[in-house]
């Protein structure tokens, strides 16, 4: 079972489950836990073969990634747990996950707050996951990985976000990067049924202003999709929790809160 950690509230009954993306580990919430522990009960994991979580599996004795896979991994946490429903937090791949989650469990998410959110490749990001296939096997993962957050999160002011899970994705392995980087090179044709599908979950994407690459995506995506809401943050790139903590705490929190009470 992937690790995890559980933070209990004294009298609220709301989860909050927080995954985050690839390469990076369940401590890139630290500055959301502060906030969120005076409202809610929370629960951070590891994905499968990041953080504490890598050495809970044997490298041996794995099946080929697939979103359906992964993700089960994280439902196997919650109903461990016995947690009848939670809210869900995400960022990034993370987005992806929780969206997988709501389709094999729509029970389970009571709604999702989407932090820089991928719901479709554009050209550039397109042409990026190519080379990386070309390429994953003979150069150095980390110098794939400092490429592909230096170009998804390309301005001095993100260095604090770029660099943080650039440290994070180091304690990966080679062969789990290229695991996690095959699965996310094939994500199209799930995004794209993502897009097509409303499944009627309470949804806040919080996305940067600067976040070039994801960001017009979500803005179509918002108005066809019934319950869906969007929060673009200032001067603000892809990884907004780390980016524009405040501000993405704030807009989380209240429309977790406005679920709760059933206005959303």
């Amino acid at each position: 079972m992937l690790h995890f950690k559980q933070y209990h509230h004294e009298t609220s009954t709301e989860w909050v489950t927080f995954i985050h993306g690839a390469g990076g580990t369940s401590s890139i919430w630290f500055r959301q836990l502060r906030e969120f522990r005076k409202e809610f009960n929370l629960l951070l994991i590891d994905l499968r073969g990041h953080g504490l979580s890598q050495a809970k599996f044997s490298p041996n004795n794995i099946k080929k990634y697939t979103f359906e896979f992964v993700t089960n991994d994280i439902i196997e946490v919650l109903d461990h747990l016995k947690i009848k429903e939670s809210h869900f937090v995400g960022i990034s791949m993370g987005t992806i996950l929780i969206r997988k989650a709501a389709e094999m469990r729509p029970e389970l998410v009571k709604s999702m707050v989407m932090g820089g959110a991928i719901l479709k490749l554009n050209i550039r990001s397109q042409i990026l996951m190519k080379l990386g296939v070309m390429f994953k096997s003979v150069l150095p993962f980390m110098l794939l990985y400092r490429f592909f957050a230096c170009v998804v999160m390309p301005r001095r002011k993100h260095s604090k976000s770029r660099n943080i899970f650039i440290n994070e994705a180091k304690k990966l392995y080679q062969k789990e990067f290229i695991r996690w980087f095959k699965l996310g090179a094939g994500v199209r044709p799930i995004l794209r049924l993502f897009r097509s599908v409303d499944i009627a979950i309470p949804t806040l994407y919080v996305m940067g202003d600067e976040d070039y690459m994801f960001l017009p995506p979500v803005e179509y995506i918002v108005k066809k999709h019934q319950k869906s809401e969007m929060a673009v943050l200032p001067e603000c790139g892809h990884v907004v929790n780390i980016d524009k903590p405040t501000l993405f705490n704030k807009v989380s929190i209240d429309f977790i809160n406005k679920v709760s009470l059933g206005l959303a």
